[in-house]
């Protein structure tokens, strides 16, 4: 069985667009059905991608690197995220998706609480942050349906906020939060960076809810213009 998910996940890695089922499980020489449900778990767990049927490599190996304090090289250093906190004063987070579950992966921040949260890569409710809304906008519809028909019963006012904000968060790849999931007087902004069409990961500011507030504008400035040197808009 370790073999055979190993298997799966190096056929899917050299792939450059990605596999269907069918094309993974001609490869190996396995039954549809037995690779399918194993790509199912790889799937849930953050090691594949899956998008129109097509799977590519999830974050999931990545973050293992990250764990262990070997991070491969990125496509955002921390040196640029630097420079938003140096223009913005505030917090900054960088943060990626594994299954349903949101992870901080970096930061620049003063604040204990969060430079706790990044540095310890606690695992986040999708729902309970505004990261997590664009990484959950940026899914197919029957997995967003998915995800919040499974969502806990004291999420129900979350997923009414979500969906009436879904259609705004998918054209704009934006979010500036109305205190999403706030348990505190903290707020942000949080824009999606993206390549070749998907939502890799996200970048955030944060900071009191009223400053955010009160400079929502610049702060989005910033952020957009920073992805867009990244090429990642």
């Amino acid at each position: 069985m370790v073999d055979r998910v190993a298997s799966i996940m190096e056929c899917v890695a050299r792939s450059k667009d990605g596999l269907t089922l069918t094309e993974v499980a001609n490869a190996l020489g396995a039954p549809v059905s037995t690779t399918q449900g194993l790509m199912n778990g790889l799937v849930a767990t953050g090691y594949l991608d899956e998008r129109h049927r097509v799977y590519t490599l999830g974050i999931a190996p990545y973050m293992l690197n990250v764990l262990a304090g070997r991070p491969p090289v990125g496509a955002v250093l921390h040196e640029q995220l630097q420079e938003v906190h140096a223009e913005t004063g505030l917090t900054i987070m960088l943060s990626v998706a594994v299954g349903d579950e949101l992870i901080y992966v970096d930061h620049v921040s003063s604040e204990p609480r969060y430079a706790y949260y990044a540095e310890q890569h606690l695992h986040r409710s999708l729902l309970r942050t505004s990261a997590g809304w664009l990484f959950l906008a940026d899914r197919e519809q029957r997995d967003i349906w998915a995800y919040l028909s499974a969502a806990p019963d004291d999420c129900a006012g979350y997923v009414d906020d979500f969906l009436e904000r879904l259609t705004e968060l998918r054209d704009t790849a934006v979010c500036i939060s109305p205190a999403v999931g706030a348990e505190d007087d903290a707020d942000g902004v949080s824009v999606a960076l993206r390549e070749n069409g998907r939502t890799v990961a996200v970048l955030g500011v944060i900071g009191l809810d009223a400053v955010v507030a009160d400079r929502r504008d610049e702060l989005l400035e910033v952020c957009l213009r920073h992805a867009s040197s990244w090429g990642m808009r």
